[in-house]
């Protein structure tokens, strides 16, 4: 079972090389920082920390049905959306069981395969870095029970389109809970072809959606996931779930969060940006960028990604390398601000002049 590996602290990086400015473009975190109805409803929130928080999580289950047109049954709270994946593998998959996904994809999804003992079957992305939805409908049998599609993908940040999406579903066996984790889908949702999960779930079909206050709302610090399905589905996470799992200062948080679309907006932008100024800047350098539809974008390079994660961290940029993300060769960068993505461009430019071919 490979652990997942998070990108450098950087108290950590200052620590180990002496340096008293480091940039961190590792963890796909939201450069703004969170809203600011969200850090006052902390404060607020934290003069009653000593009591348990609301196990049920109603406020927020309520917030999120209605922006979403769902009933409460269909609402999922988690500890971030990892703990729901952990959870969808521990409610629904048993002995003699297989699990499909992609490869690369999310560590934590094949983690969830390991941790049942049963069969894990990795699809490689196609030439786009892309999910091959054809050939994981064609991976399942009778035995299969989760299927899990990033979208946008982790760690490529490609997308799927609706129509293909729709014919995975019509095309996996009739007891494959299709699992559609749109943790990066502030960023994509304005596509035309993109796949609404939500409008999904509630026509029934057998989808689980998961979403995350960590990226786009800037909430990764204080952990909350939550996620759409069917009654039953939602009925029997609540069952095996930890009591008490989202804590009250994560659900007022996520709650004022929802309200603050000025600040969601302002990420967007700040995100498409920067995507399009590292895309040009590092295309006019002679590398090619996987399109990405994430608040990252992965650059393909002729040199080792440790090497290059390794120069970029001396010079005070933390990246991921793509070795342990499956993805050799290449480095994952994620969105800055301005500031920050200069730095990066620099020192970039100068690592790959700087080391050999």
């Amino acid at each position: 079972m490979t652990p997942y590996v998070p990108g450098k602290p950087i108290e950590e990086v200052k620590r180990e090389l002496g340096i008293s400015h480091v940039v961190k473009l590792a963890s796909n975190e939201n450069p703004l920082g969170p809203s600011p109805l969200a850090v006052a409803a902390v404060r607020k929130a934290a003069e009653t920390m000593h009591l348990y928080p609301d196990a049920s999580g109603h406020a927020l289950k309520e917030a999120l049905a209605e922006k979403h047109g769902l009933d409460l049954n269909q609402i999922l709270l988690g500890n971030g959306s990892d703990e729901l994946i952990h959870l969808l593998g521990l409610i629904l998959l048993g002995p003699g069981d297989n699990m499909v996904v992609a490869r690369p994809t999310f560590v934590r999804y094949e983690a969830a395969a390991h941790l049942a003992n049963i069969e894990l079957r990795q699809v490689p992305l196609d030439a786009e870095w892309k999910h091959d939805l054809s050939a994981m409908a064609a991976a399942c049998d009778e035995k299969t029970k989760l299927l899990f599609v990033a979208n946008p993908h982790n760690p490529t940040g490609t997308v799927v389109n609706a129509e293909d999406f729709v014919a995975l579903l019509e095309s996996v066996p009739p007891q494959v809970v299709v699992v559609l984790d749109e943790a990066y889908y502030e960023y994509a949702a304005h596509l035309d072809f993109y796949p609404q999960g939500v409008d999904l779930v509630r026509s029934g079909r057998q989808v689980v959606v998961l979403r995350t206050f960590s990226k786009a709302y800037g909430l990764a610090g204080i952990r909350v996931g939550y996620g759409f399905a069917s009654p039953e589905i939602t009925d029997a996470i609540d069952r095996a779930r930890e009591p008490f799992d989202v804590n009250s200062l994560a659900q007022a948080a996520a709650i004022a969060a929802l309200s603050d679309e000025d600040h969601l907006s302002r990420s967007r932008t700040l995100n498409l940006d920067g995507l399009l100024r590292i895309t040009r800047e590092v295309e006019a350098m002679g590398y090619t960028v996987i399109p990405s539809f994430a608040n990252f974008i992965c650059i393909q390079t002729d040199r080792p990604a440790g090497d290059i994660f390794q120069a970029l961290l001396h010079q005070g940029i933390i990246v991921r390398s793509g070795d342990p993300l499956g993805m050799p060769g290449v480095i994952r960068v994620s969105i800055g601000t301005e500031e920050e993505i200069t730095a990066f461009l620099k020192a970039f430019s100068q690592v790959m002049q700087s080391l050999p071919v």
